[in-house]
């Protein structure tokens, strides 16, 4: 799949980019845009695009670095970045204006995007090019933050108070194209972010964030409360979430309550990050009709298949396809956790805090305790094949709500250690293979049937360390 990446990501870049029909090419270069990686381009570009939106065009650029803050591709426009153009993102967080938008699963105010399709039709971000976020500077405020907010107990308002530019945001917005070959890299924040949107192609993009250090939560693509979006032939290497599904977060994703349904990701590569393919943390508004397929996960991506949710969190998740993943080297294989990451995932605003800013009363809003369960159910989970795995499975549901109607079949895994499964229910196992060095701890209010004879034994759950209760140097080195 991947050595026949650069054809059809020349292939796809052609039916991209005339898939509005014949219109105009707009020059950045005749409205002033200079291309000598030094020059503020961001009023040129705009030019240009506001040009095109007129009567509907494309821009184009010569070949060049073209520095600027946040730009806004409008109705009708296609931004073409050829092979040789490089989009190269200030490092001066002014130059992305404050603006309403979804962040980590909040409605709030934060910085836009390098490049934006906020509230529009039509548009497509395409070509063979480059949009380079140069994000350490981000990504080292970040890390200060954090190590000042973690002692005084704001390890969860870290990651909103660092404000970083996503790459590109499509906010709001139908019939979008994105791809065609083209390169994202050294993202501030998260690299593609779809919310609140639908007919939605992500097809051709090579991601690549580990460049200058590994950055914090630089997520690969992440679809958000939207609907009808394909993703294919992405090539992904981040530090954190890689091909992700959300639906926003605890009182405030419960309240807007717009689920991710009807969505496709299909061949594609995940090189490193913290999963291959992740539902959450963010489950708050729900999935519905998600199918990945063809996928492969490398050794330095911890996770194969993620479900993360947290005690407030709520939602559920239903008609999920998984299927014909290959995994190698992978620390764990399936992993489903209803506890995700408990230092960030439950905010509390400590007394000695005053003037706190709005969006930090909206983290810490109580969840009741029955809308805080995530339910997950009706899942089917097949072909995987896993070799060189360190652990096959590790399954932690609700004792009250457990994990539902989970379908396996097809499975051929190889790890040193077989995990466990607990507080799952009507769990089954069909065609299985399971090489394991130790046996899968079956939980004792679990029904899980099919697994081969002798791969499984049936035991009270153990008591699971929380990792965010690591100190902060522990943390930091993974």
């Amino acid at each position: 799949m991947m050595n026949a990446f650069k054809p059809i990501a020349l292939a796809t870049a052609l039916a991209l980019a005339s898939s509005f029909g014949y219109a105009a090419d707009f020059n950045a270069a005749k409205y002033g845009a200079k291309g000598d990686g030094t020059s503020m381009n961001t009023a040129a570009i705009q030019k240009a695009i506001d040009a095109a939106a007129k009567k509907g065009g494309t821009v184009v650029f010569p070949a060049g670095t073209y520095l600027t803050g946040s730009i806004f591709v409008k109705s009708g426009v296609t931004l073409k970045l050829d092979k040789g153009v490089t989009l190269l993102g200030s490092q001066d967080i002014k130059d992305y204006p404050m603006m309403p938008t979804r962040i980590a699963g909040i409605e709030m105010t934060w910085p836009a995007a390098l490049v934006n399709v906020y509230k529009q039709k039509k548009a497509a971000i395409v070509g063979e090019g480059t949009i380079d976020g140069d994000g350490k500077v981000f990504w080292d405020s970040y890390w200060s933050l954090r190590k000042e907010y973690e002692p005084r107990g704001l390890r969860w308002a870290s990651d909103y108070d660092a404000r970083r530019p996503r790459l590109v945001q499509v906010f709001d917005s139908s019939d979008i194209k994105v791809g065609g070959g083209l390169l994202m890299r050294r993202s501030g924040f998260w690299t593609l972010h779809v919310c609140y949107s639908s007919d939605v192609t992500v097809d051709g993009v090579v991601i690549r964030n580990n460049e200058d250090g590994h950055g914090p939560s630089t997520d690969g693509i992440d679809i958000d409360s939207s609907r009808k979006v394909l993703v294919a032939n992405a090539d992904i290497t981040v530090n954190d979430d890689a091909l992700v599904m959300k639906a926003g977060r605890d009182a405030d994703g419960l309240r807007v309550a717009r689920p991710t349904e009807d969505v496709v990701v299909r061949d594609s590569i995940v090189r490193a990050g913290a999963a291959g393919f992740t539902f959450g943390s963010e489950t708050s508004g729900g999935f519905r009709n998600i199918e990945a397929y063809n996928i492969t996960v490398e050794g330095k991506v911890p996770v194969g298949i993620l479900f993360k949710s947290a005690h407030t969190r709520g939602g559920w998740g239903e008609n999920l396809r998984l299927h014909d993943f290959t995994m190698t080297g992978i620390p764990v294989a399936v992993r489903v956790t209803m506890n995700w990451n408990p230092s960030y995932s439950y905010a509390k605003i400590p007394e000695t805090e005053t003037n706190v800013p709005p969006y930090w009363k909206v983290l810490a809003t109580p969840v009741p305790k029955e809308q805080g369960i995530a339910h997950f159910h009706d899942v089917k989970i097949w072909n995987i094949k896993a070799t060189g795995a360190k652990t096959a499975f590790e399954v932690d549901g609700y004792p009250h709500a457990p994990l539902q109607r989970f379908q396996f079949s097809g499975l051929d895994i190889e790890a040193e250690k077989g995990g466990h499964i607990n507080d799952a229910q009507d769990w089954t196992f069909t065609d299985t293979t399971l090489k394991l060095g130790t046996k899968v701890e079956v939980g004792q209010a679990s029904t899980v049937t099919g697994l081969p004879a002798g791969s499984f034994e049936i035991r009270a759950p153990r008591q699971k360390e929380d990792p965010s209760k690591k100190s902060f140097a522990e943390q930091d080195k993974t």
